[in-house]
């Protein structure tokens, strides 16, 4: 194990009005030099889900789109020892300092990838940002247990925080039936 550090900045802007929160990057995503580097990774595919957009290819799209649609992303350590990609590896943590993001936008929601990430900020983190935070499941191929099916199911809140119309089913009050 080896201490290494975050070398990429996090995604946002004024006009961010959630936080999603990983523990820190991958081995692949840290070879990219961008989020949910690992091509079996699904978060990509459930923002693009929630936004009812393309699944972004590029870094230039993958920041397009988190930013087109208020949505910030960052990491909650900003360095630590760690083993490959293993979360479960992560030893002497220094946390990122979130406030950068909240005192530059209305964050209305702070969100974890994963139980990890929630774990983490609650331990390093919320003393010092005095917010609550959500957990969603894992987007990590880790998470096997999770089609991305059962993945919206959860992640699908946030679209009410960044004004996409919540997924409606075909009897719903918003339908002609």
């Amino acid at each position: 194990m080896s201490q290494v550090t975050h070398e990429f900045e996090p995604v946002f802007n004024q006009d961010s009005k959630v936080l999603v929160l990983g523990t820190f990057p991958s081995v692949k995503s840290r070879e990219n030099q961008f989020y949910y580097g690992h091509p079996q990774n699904r978060f990509w595919k459930v923002i693009a889900r929630l936004t009812d957009s393309e699944v972004p290819e590029t870094i230039e799209e993958k920041k397009a789109l988190l930013l087109e649609h208020g949505i910030a992303v960052w990491d909650v350590i900003a360095s630590c020892e760690i083993k490959g990609s293993s979360d479960s590896s992560i030893r002497n943590v220094v946390p990122a300092d979130l406030n950068r993001i909240l005192k530059e936008c209305n964050i209305r929601r702070i969100y974890a990838n994963g139980r990890t990430a929630e774990k983490l900020y609650e331990k390093y983190s919320k003393s010092r940002t005095g917010r609550e935070i959500t957990g969603l499941p894992s987007t990590s191929p880790a998470n096997a247990a999770y089609s991305i099916d059962r993945l919206m199911e959860s992640w699908g809140e946030i679209r009410e925080f960044i004004g996409v119309r919540p997924l409606c089913g075909p009897f719903s009050e918003d339908s002609d039936y």
